[in-house]
């Protein structure tokens, strides 16, 4: 079986991604929501789809600033339902809109949505999954699992061989105790 440590090394879009961000710790709130939805917009296709239209998300979702998407009306929802550079996905834009007025109230409660998964961590896999579903929409498992991997809170974004292993450790992902 393929590993991404396997296939991402030298590749324009993997690469990149693998070395300087996969399995580090996320500490602003934009960049868990980019992560989120990303990691949503993944959904039944490839991670490389994804990579290839990243910068047109973060054009499209104006950088993920929360406030600005969580106040996303029928015009934004048209403008990005109707933008070819971004996956057209009602449900996905939609789940987006939603997720970042939840990630306002997570705010408002706990200070930040980064305070939030702190407050919460550590929980395996499938407790993590459940507590997204009863606070998200479009979270199922591979999505819960591959946006809190990518994030530093659960283990398994590279293997122990892995040279970018060592750096994530450098770094103190929450998985790995602080």
């Amino acid at each position: 079986m393929s590993h991404y440590c396997d296939l991402a090394p030298g590749h324009p879009f993997h690469g990149p991604y693998h070395d300087h961000e996969y399995g580090f710790p996320v500490e602003d709130d934009c960049a868990l929501f980019e992560r989120l939805v990303l990691e949503i917009n993944q959904a039944g296709l490839s991670w490389l789809t994804v990579l290839k239209k990243r910068a047109a998300f973060q054009a499209a979702f104006e950088g993920f600033d929360v406030d600005r998407v969580a106040a996303y009306g029928e015009a934004e929802r048209a403008r990005l339902l109707a933008d070819a550079g971004i996956i057209r996905n009602r449900l996905k834009v939609d789940a987006a809109i939603h997720n970042a007025g939840v990630i306002q109230a997570l705010r408002a409660e706990h200070g930040s949505f980064k305070a939030w998964l702190d407050h919460h961590h550590p929980l395996e896999h499938g407790g993590w999954v459940r507590l997204f579903k009863r606070t998200f929409r479009f979270t199922g498992p591979e999505i819960v699992g591959e946006l809190l991997m990518s994030s530093g809170y659960l283990p398994g974004a590279h293997r122990d061989d892995c040279p970018v292993q060592a750096r994530v450790l450098d770094a103190r992902p929450p998985w790995a105790g602080r």
